[in-house]
């Protein structure tokens, strides 16, 4: 059984409503996972938000729980970790470069180009060079900044938007946007 931990910033929209939609649509398709939701900024015991609730409610979706707070033993306990931004990867990748095997963007492990997925390779190694220069107190040439930007700019967006304080239509639109991954994720799966 493949567990699955979904990551965002406070625990209270993004990553529950992804954790509630693939848990109820694993169940209808009879792919067993188990599956949890963490923040990277939060604390535990926060409900989730109003607006979520609601959107998951017109999809007959439920979801009972409050937030968690992002562990190393919920780290340890996954399989796979998908963050809503690749904000959230990254931060999750710094304090905890282990996992950085079994940890995507939701949008980045759903939709798996070939060629988008080389030119994130690339540019997670010339993230590490940069950092690891830097550390040195040096820095990349000319040559690997000119590659980095055009990685940047080539490589499309695999963040989902955080709805927080926005209206429900927001709410109801970043819910479709984890419906359609949560779907090509169940695909893989």
């Amino acid at each position: 059984m493949k567990r699955i931990l979904f990551v965002c910033t406070g625990n209270t929209c993004r990553s529950p409503m992804a954790e509630a939609i693939l848990r109820h649509k694993a169940r209808e398709r009879g792919i067993p996972v188990e599956v949890r939701s963490a923040g990277v900024s939060t604390i535990d015991g926060l409900p989730i938000s109003a607006h979520s609730l609601e959107a998951l409610r017109r999809r007959d979706v439920s979801h009972a729980g409050s937030s968690s707070s992002l562990t190393p033993e919920a780290i340890r306990w996954a399989d796979l970790i998908l963050t809503m931004t690749s904000g959230h990867k990254r931060e999750l990748l710094q304090w905890h470069p282990e996992s950085v095997d079994k940890t995507y963007t939701l949008k980045e492990y759903a939709i798996q180009h070939a060629s988008v997925l080389r030119d994130i390779a690339e540019l997670e190694g010339l993230y590490t060079d940069m950092q690891m220069k830097q550390a040195l107190g040096d820095q990349l040439s000319d040559a690997e900044r000119a590659r980095l930007l055009e990685l940047e700019r080539r490589i499309p967006s695999f963040d989902i938007a955080d709805p927080f304080g926005g209206p429900l239509s927001l709410y109801n639109s970043c819910s479709d946007e984890i419906e359609e991954a949560v779907d090509k994720l169940l695909d893989r799966l």
